[in-house]
């Protein structure tokens, strides 16, 4: 990356923070922890499949962290579901962390818009 001058504003890193600001709000807002947004905005970056993965999960720890506070004031919170829904997620962590290491960014970019579009369409059909 070349030099800049002293303080002088990367743009790129402007994007992430205005980026991180608004996948907050939509998280917080829908539930949905944020990758869905994070994920292609790194993959467009450049970032491979599985580093853009592995740093939209330390954005979404962070972002989580925050919505969980604010939901759990306003006792929006049913704490046994949502830790055992944790507790199951701890285990398919693991395992889907290990499957990306196979897949190459290509691939990943196509399952990754295939689960978007799939999702998109049953919520906008669901009766």
């Amino acid at each position: 990356m070349p030099s800049r001058e002293e303080g002088t504003v990367n743009p790129q890193l402007l994007l992430i923070v205005v980026v991180g600001v608004l996948v907050g709000i939509g998280a917080a807002f829908s539930g949905l922890g944020g990758g869905f947004l994070m994920v292609p905005l790194l993959l467009m970056m450049g970032f491979p499949a599985q580093k853009a993965v592995g740093t939209s999960f330390l954005g979404i720890f962070i972002i989580s962290v925050s919505a969980l506070a604010a939901h759990g004031k306003l006792a929006n919170v049913d704490w046994k579901i949502g830790l055992l829904l944790g507790l199951g997620g701890l285990v398919g962590a693991q395992f889907g962390a290990r499957i990306v290491e196979h897949v190459s960014t290509a691939q990943f970019k196509r399952i990754f818009a295939m689960i978007l579009v799939g999702l998109a369409a049953y919520l906008f059909f669901r009766k």
